[in-house]
């Protein structure tokens, strides 16, 4: 009996010590997984480039997040639901080149573009031999840019409201469906359709629109328009490695059309109530805030005061990018500081990405240069965001008359041969590609592009 209890004995120590053994490699896993998730990006990140504001360091990001528009999953609680302030709609939840979730991402990539802006020559370049449409010609030279992206934005100048409101230019546009789908297949995550024209086939081109983007591309991200007041409420935030971003976007006006009376919700306009609003939903949903105001004076390169007030406004409020469309050519890219401290970095305007413009004159030519805003923000040691780079990358729209021919080029593959067969030179004789380098170079300065 006492070798029983023994041999008891032994077992009982042996059991002891090899759970005790397993109890420290356990802790010391966990200690390196915390080492590891601790890291960031370590490179030093001038004033210029450095977020202040407090929206910067977001929201916890543990949660897993379903790639869905329940609205309800969103919703910020408040005593009056009358005042509730409507929780953001997440977007895709992975990024394009295979970027899985992961709450340790240190950075993300983002491009946007201009203004595609259907003119006649440009909306029936898409007409096929079949009499279907097709666009993708017009982003064919810059799609692996877009591609490549983390996050790639655009701004839809025009409604699509499809061939059976009948395609249109200027003044009253719209635009066909396949235009989106050309869109899509380019590599855009988010379409933006709060612009001056996008009540010029009234309220069944919004629905239409709308429809469209819903039943043929409900992953892509669709603001500027809503079909009610509770889309409006919303503010859009799409999850990028990690990192929640959230997009506003609004216009000056719309061409002195009235809202529908029924609707007016359905484009989204620069009032700085609205604005105060969303802003203080997207500090409390996101962790870094874009705004993409439809803004400014037409065919001028510098920023008008209008803007610079607005660009302020959003920056206080807690803005970490603004990316301005409107005037149709290209305006400088600055730093704005806010009375409060917050500082945001301003692309005052990126131009028109696609064009056709029938005026002739001297300055037309600056019609067919854009750029795309390229900007990586990442993450510091501690979590806080920055905009690690940005630059601002030229583009040039290759008029040309027929089937599939219109395009656009990035500045830097752009030739003398190709400018040579531009057709903006029979309405500005001044262009070509020195032309092209010089406006650049006149309005950009010392960014980088």
């Amino acid at each position: 009996m006492k070798k029983i209890n023994n041999v008891l004995l032994y077992i009982i120590i042996l059991t002891l010590m090899l759970t005790t053994g397993c109890g420290s490699k356990s802790n010391s896993a966990k200690e390196v997984a915390t080492l590891e998730s601790a890291g960031g990006i370590t490179s030093n990140t001038s004033e210029d480039n450095a977020i202040t504001n407090e929206s910067a360091n977001g929201t916890d990001s543990d949660e897993s997040v379903n790639n869905t528009t329940d609205e309800s999953a969103n919703q910020i609680n408040s005593e009056d639901d009358s005042n509730s302030l409507s929780g953001g709609i997440l977007g895709g939840t992975e990024g394009k080149s295979g970027s899985q979730n992961n709450d340790n991402a240190t950075e993300f990539s983002l491009v946007m573009v201009g203004d595609v802006l259907l003119h006649t020559p440009v909306s029936d370049s898409g007409l096929t031999e079949d009499g279907s449409y097709n666009y993708s010609h017009l982003f064919k030279n810059v799609r692996k840019d877009i591609e490549e992206a983390d996050l790639a934005l655009v701004n839809q100048e025009v409604i699509l409201g499809g061939t059976e409101l009948g395609l249109s230019g200027y003044p009253a546009f719209n635009g066909a469906y396949e235009v989106g789908d050309a869109l899509v297949e380019a590599g855009f995550d988010v379409v933006l359709h709060a612009t001056n024209h996008a009540l010029d086939k009234g309220r069944r081109g919004i629905l239409n629109c709308i429809n469209y983007w819903k039943t043929s591309h409900p992953d892509i991200g669709v603001i500027g328009i809503n079909e009610s007041q509770e889309e409006q409420n919303n503010v859009y935030v799409r999850e990028v490695n990690g990192i929640k971003v959230a997009i506003l976007n609004y216009t000056y006006g719309t061409n002195e059309i009235s809202l529908p009376s029924d609707m007016p919700y359905c484009v989204n306009l620069l009032d700085s109530e609205k604005i105060a609003r969303d802003m203080e939903i997207a500090k409390q949903i996101s962790d870094f805030i874009i705004v993409c105001p439809h803004w400014g004076t037409e065919y001028t390169h510098n920023e008008t005061a209008e803007q610079e007030k607005w660009a302020e406004y959003f920056t206080e409020l807690g803005a970490n990018l603004i990316i301005g469309t409107h005037p149709h050519v290209i305006e400088p890219v600055k730093w704005v500081e806010a009375s409060n401290g917050n500082r945001a970095l301003v692309y005052y305007s990126i131009g028109n990405f696609i064009n056709a413009t029938s005026d002739y004159g001297r300055g037309v030519a600056d019609r067919m240069i854009g750029t795309m805003a390229k900007v990586i923000i990442a993450k510091n040691p501690d979590g806080g965001l920055y905009i690690k780079d940005y630059s601002a990358i030229p583009l040039v729209t290759q008029m040309i008359s027929g089937r599939g021919q219109i395009t656009t080029y990035k500045l830097s593959d752009y030739s003398e041969e190709l400018a040579a067969q531009n057709e903006i030179i029979s309405r500005d004789s001044v262009f070509s590609l020195q032309y092209c380098k010089e406006l650049c170079d006149s309005v950009f300065g010392e960014v980088k592009h």
